[in-house]
């Protein structure tokens, strides 16, 4: 059964999925965490879980990815960012993509000693690590978790490539770690900035810091040494489509070394989502959005083929690959390259991290 629009939150459903057979529920309300009490409703509060994972780094063998692998210290994710394709994760735990992904998370506090386990192995070669890639490392729980930070300074102590994709400001609060790193010439930030709209933003990303924040955390970071790109990603078709040249534009003023965008991907329980946020915030564009998605991925709401599902085909992804051209060379955005050294990786010592 659908529920009304909510404050607070991303999304405007909370549906347990039936993808893999689980029951159908009714969801509660959901208002943000500031207005505890309003009108004497509970509000919906943010949980943490403590996962024990038996191992932390990912591989995929993903010929569209400019990575093999990859470290996640949290599932879910506090930002609440509609369109965010990490959100059919939440499924597999039996809870809803929806708000659970938003208000119920997971922390690995043994992240670091499970990839000191890792970095150990006789034979393990180094290549970069991706963190970043499903939740965000940086949402707000890493403030009390640390977890993100352990995880950097385990890499900087063993000479460890890594890059980062977040679209949070307190990614400086590592300057300390992220400085030394650059000038090993291992580590590199990717800051994504999805539009530079206030009011947009507090319904597309509503727990997410502000692009103007993100901006400067671009800044500080060049400023201090760390390369450091923009991610115009996504773009979502007539509702930030518009602002790809801006976003570029406001990249390059505040010293981003190179950029790229990805059109929105909807996979699984996200379609659904994003029309019902669609149907609550943009009414009267709601069915043209996604009949420009679906040509956009080929007549359906989502493209999963390899290549294609980053770059989009048709009409519409030529527009923007030519649009986003056009907009670099015109502001001398150079294309995001991460050129990261590997020989300096030097395995931890002994069995535990000294760090810890």
């Amino acid at each position: 059964m659908p529920v009304e629009s909510k404050q607070g939150r991303g999304t405007t459903r909370n549906a347990t999925p039936t993808r893999f057979n689980l029951p159908q529920r009714v969801a509660d309300g959901d208002w943000l965490d500031s207005v505890e009490g309003l009108d004497g409703i509970a509000p919906r509060r943010t949980t943490v879980t403590i996962e024990k994972p038996k191992s932390i780094l990912t591989r995929n063998a993903s010929p569209d990815i400019g990575f093999d692998r990859s470290v996640n210290p949290y599932r879910g994710c506090e930002h609440g960012c509609i369109y965010c394709f990490a959100r059919p994760t939440h499924a597999y735990h039996d809870l809803s993509p929806g708000v659970d992904f938003e208000s119920r998370l997971f922390a690995k506090p043994d992240a670091a000693k499970l990839l000191h386990a890792v970095l150990s192995r006789p034979g393990y070669e180094a290549k970069p690590i991706a963190l970043g890639t499903n939740t965000d490392p940086y949402q707000p729980i890493e403030e009390g978790f640390r977890i993100t930070r352990s995880i950097l300074e385990l890499l900087l102590e063993t000479r460890h490539p890594f890059t980062i994709t977040t679209k949070s400001d307190r990614v400086v609060r590592d300057l300390d770690i992220l400085v030394p790193a650059a000038r090993l010439g291992i580590a590199a930030v990717a800051i994504s900035v999805t539009s530079l709209d206030p009011a947009l933003h507090r319904t597309l990303e509503p727990r997410a810091p502000s692009a103007a924040k993100r901006l400067a955390a671009i800044r500080t970071l060049v400023d201090a040494g760390v390369p450091t790109i923009v991610a115009i990603a996504p773009v979502v078709p007539q509702i930030t489509d518009h602002e790809l040249e801006a976003i570029v534009e406001a990249a390059v003023a505040h010293g981003a070394r190179g950029g790229f965008y990805l059109p929105v991907r909807l996979p699984h329980e996200v379609a659904p989502l994003f029309r019902a946020w669609l149907d609550d915030h943009y009414p009267d564009r709601a069915a043209k959005v996604m009949a420009t998605i679906r040509s956009l991925r080929g007549g359906r709401d989502n493209d999963p083929d390899f290549f294609s599902r980053m770059r989009g085909q048709g009409v519409w992804a030529d527009l923007l690959r030519t649009r986003f051209e056009k907009a670099s060379k015109r502001f001398g955005l150079p294309q995001a390259r991460f050129n990261l050294r590997t020989d300096l990786f030097e395995p931890p010592p002994g069995d535990q991290l000294r760090l810890l």
